[in-house]
C-alpha cells in the first residue's frame, strides 16, 4: 500500500514511538538537532519551539533550545487553548515559569506574548509526514491554525524520528505543508 490515511498513521506512529527508550529518544533527538545546524536558518530572529510531551515520547527539544540559547536567539514557546484548539505564544526567558498541563504539555504560565507575524522559524511536532511535506499531528488542528496565521515566508520545519510515508490520504485544504522535515538521518526539503 503506497498511501495511508491519517487515522491509521496516527496509530502506527504512536505505536512505533511507544517502543523507543528514553535513551534512544535522546540519541535520535541529538542527531536531529545536529542536522538542524546544517540548515540555512540561523540568521533569523524569532524561533518557535514546542516543549516535548514526555508521555507521548516526542522528540526531546532541549537540544534545539540549547542551540538557540547558544546563538542568542529569541525563543518562542506555545501554550494551548483547548476550548478553541489554538495556541498562544510567549517569549521564553530566564524568568518564564513553565508548568505541565493536564495533557502532559509543558507550557509557560506567564510571559511576553509574541504575535505570529514576528515568528521566523517554527519547529513543528508531528507523528508522520510524507514525500510532499504533508504532516499528521494529533488531529486537533492546533498547528495548522497557528501556521496559517504566520507570514508566508515563515519557515516550517517538521521534526520526526522516522522516514516519510509515500503519501498521506485525507489531507485537507486547511492542512499546512512543511518546508522541511528533519529526521535523525537526513533533511527533507519540500520547496
Amino acid at each position: 500500500m503506497i498511501s495511508q490515511h491519517k487515522k491509521n498513521l496516527r496509530k502506527k506512529y504512536k505505536e512505533l514511538r511507544a517502543k523507543l527508550t528514553t535513551e534512544k529518544i535522546d540519541d535520535l533527538s541529538l542527531d536531529i538537532a545536529n542536522h538542524l545546524l546544517k540548515m540555512p536558518i540561523w540568521e533569523k530572529t524569532f524561533y518557535h519551539v514546542f516543549l516535548s510531551i514526555q508521555n507521548q515520547k516526542e522528540i526531546n527539544t532541549e537540544f534545539i533550545l540549547h542551540i538557540l540559547q547558544g546563538k542568542d536567539k529569541n525563543i518562542v514557546v506555545p501554550k494551548s487553548n483547548f476550548e478553541n484548539n489554538t495556541l498562544m505564544h510567549s517569549l521564553l526567558t530566564d524568568s518564564t515559569k513553565l508548568e505541565v498541563n493536564r495533557w502532559g504539555i509543558p507550557e509557560p504560565t506567564d510571559g511576553i506574548p509574541i504575535p505570529e507575524s514576528k515568528i521566523d522559524v517554527v519547529f513543528v511536532p508531528l507523528l508522520a509526514f510524507d514525500d510532499n511535506g504533508n504532516r499528521v499531528g494529533y488531529g486537533k488542528g492546533f498547528y495548522d491554525k497557528f501556521l496559517s496565521q504566520c507570514n508566508p515566508e515563515t519557515i516550517k520545519i517538521g521534526l520526526s524520528f522516522f522516514t516519510p510515508e509515500k503519501k498521506i490520504e485525507g489531507v485537507m485544504s486547511t492542512d499546512i505543508k512543511l518546508d522541511y522535515c528533519v529526521t535523525p538521518l537526513k533533511i527533507y526539503s519540500f520547496n
